[in-house]
């Protein structure tokens, strides 16, 4: 269900592709990385954040060989980087956990895109399952996401 308001979303949007579909799951970076044939890096890594006051979410995309880096991550947005708890990532983020993407998010879920995505032509989120990719330069993948900003969250 997801993966279909995914490629619905994006279609509005005006992206003309097809969605990335395997028959084995691309639920980690190493996993989506095998399916798509792609050095890890280049998987865009989507992690879901409680808000300050934990009742939303937003989402931080980063490159598949980063991590967050918790001093910048205060300095960026005022706050501890708290991650969305296992029950908690469907319900706030409209995906299952392996399939999160910046697309076809519940409203008032904000979404951010890190510096280390930039140093690729094309990068490859979730499409809201397990077993699913779209291919998007980084251009598109802030347009598509209605991206809020660019942020340096990563080490």
């Amino acid at each position: 269900m997801a993966v279909e308001n995914v490629k619905i979303y994006l279609q509005k949007q005006g992206w003309n592709r097809e969605i990335l579909m395997f028959t084995h799951s691309s639920a980690t970076v190493e996993l989506a990385a095998e399916a798509v044939g792609v050095e890890p890096a280049r998987i865009a890594k989507t992690l879901s954040f409680y808000t300050e006051d934990k009742e939303g979410a937003f989402i931080v995309v980063v490159a598949g060989d980063k991590k967050i880096d918790n001093r910048k991550f205060k300095e960026s947005f005022g706050m501890r980087a708290r991650m969305v708890s296992f029950e908690d990532v469907e319900k706030m983020t409209g995906h299952p956990v392996g399939g999160v993407c910046p697309f076809a998010n519940p409203d008032g879920v904000e979404v951010y895109l890190d510096e280390s995505l930039r140093r690729f032509e094309s990068v490859f989120p979730a499409a809201g399952s397990d077993r699913s990719a779209v291919e998007l330069s980084c251009g598109e993948l802030e347009r598509y996401s209605h991206a809020r900003a660019w942020v340096d969250v990563c080490k």
